[in-house]
C-alpha cells in the first residue's frame, strides 16, 4: 500500500514542480518587459477567480476567517516580500543560476527551524548545510561571475520562502487550505496595485495570456504538491523540487541561449545532495 502512495506522491511532486517551472519560465519571458509589481498584479488578478471557484468548492468546513491571525499576517508579510524578490530573480538570472540559489531552501528551512521552533541540528544535517553553502559558492563562481543585485534577491527569496515554510508548520495545520492561499494572494494584490500605477506598461494580448498561464500553473502546482504530501512522506517527495533543474537546463538552452556551465552543474549537485540529506534526516527525526 505505501509503495504505490509513495509513487504518486513522487509523481505529484515531478507535476508539481513542473508546474512550477512553467510559471517561472513565464517570470523570465514577461520579466524583460514590465516590473516585477506589475507581473504579480496581473497574476494575482487571473488568480481571483480561481481561488474563488475553490473556495465555493471547497467541502471543509469553516469559516474564512484566520484561526491564528498574528501568523497569518506575518506569512502574508513573508510571501508578498518573497513573491517580489523571486519575480525579479527569475526574471533577471539566468534559469540554472536561479534554481541553483533557490535550492538552498532546505538549508534555510534548517536554520529558521532550530531558531524558532527549537528543532535540534544533528551533526550531519549541520554538515549538509555547510556543505550546501559551499555549493552555492561554487555553482556562482563569484571570482569569475559578476554578482548582482538579482542574485541578492534570489538568496533573500530563498530565507523567506523558508520563513514561509516555518511559519505554515508553526500553525500547524488549523488552518484551512483556501485561508493559506486566499489572505496572501490579496495582500500580494493590494501592495501590487498601490506601486503599479509608477510602473505600468501596456501589455498587449500575448502577455496577458502569458500572466493567465502562469497564474494558472502557480494555482495548478500548489494543488499538486499539496496532494503528494498527502501521500506520500517529505523524503520522497521534498526531491522532487530539484527537477527543476533539468527544466532551466532545457528551456534555457532552448528561449533563452543559456549555457549551463560545468561549475553551476557541479555546485548545484552539491545543493542538491546536501538538500537530500536535511529532508531525510529531518524525516528520520520526525
Amino acid at each position: 500500500m505505501s509503495k504505490p502512495s509513495n509513487l504518486n506522491g513522487a509523481l505529484l511532486g515531478l507535476l508539481g514542480m513542473g508546474l512550477f517551472a512553467v510559471s517561472d519560465i513565464t517570470v523570465r519571458f514577461l520579466g524583460e518587459g514590465y516590473s516585477p509589481f506589475q507581473i504579480i498584479f496581473f497574476a494575482g488578478l487571473m488568480s481571483v477567480p480561481l481561488i474563488a471557484g475553490f473556495a465555493m468548492a471547497d467541502p471543509t468546513p469553516g469559516p474564512l476567517r484566520p484561526e491564528m491571525p498574528r501568523l497569518m499576517a506575518l506569512r502574508c508579510a513573508v510571501v508578498v516580500v518573497n513573491g517580489v524578490l523571486g519575480t525579479f530573480a527569475f526574471a533577471n538570472l539566468p534559469l540554472a543560476q536561479a534554481y541553483a540559489i533557490f535550492f538552498t531552501m532546505p538549508i534555510f528551512i534548517t536554520l529558521l527551524s532550530a531558531l524558532f521552533l527549537q528543532e535540534r541540528i544533528d551533526l550531519l544535517r549541520g554538515l549538509a548545510v555547510l556543505v550546501g553553502l559551499v555549493g552555492v559558492v561554487v555553482a556562482l563562481d563569484p571570482g569569475r561571475a559578476t554578482l548582482e543585485w538579482a542574485h541578492a534577491a534570489a538568496l533573500a527569496g530563498s530565507v523567506t520562502g523558508a520563513a514561509n515554510y516555518v511559519i505554515i508548520r508553526k500553525s500547524g495545520g488549523q488552518e484551512r487550505t483556501v485561508v493559506m492561499i486566499l489572505y496572501p494572494l490579496m495582500l500580494q494584490l493590494a501592495t501590487a496595485a498601490l506601486v503599479l500605477p509608477f510602473v505600468y506598461q501596456p501589455m498587449p494580448l500575448r502577455d496577458l495570456g502569458l500572466t493567465a498561464m502562469m497564474a494558472t500553473a502557480a494555482f495548478a502546482g500548489y494543488f499538486a504538491i499539496i496532494g503528494a504530501y498527502r501521500r506520500a512522506p517529505g523524503i520522497v517527495v521534498a526531491p522532487m523540487q530539484y527537477s527543476q533543474i533539468i527544466w532551466a537546463a532545457i528551456f534555457g538552452a532552448l528561449l533563452f541561449g543559456e549555457a549551463m556551465s560545468l561549475q553551476t552543474l557541479i555546485g548545484t549537485a552539491v545543493i542538491i545532495l546536501s538538500g537530500i540529506v536535511i529532508v531525510w534526516r529531518q524525516d528520520k527525526s520526525a
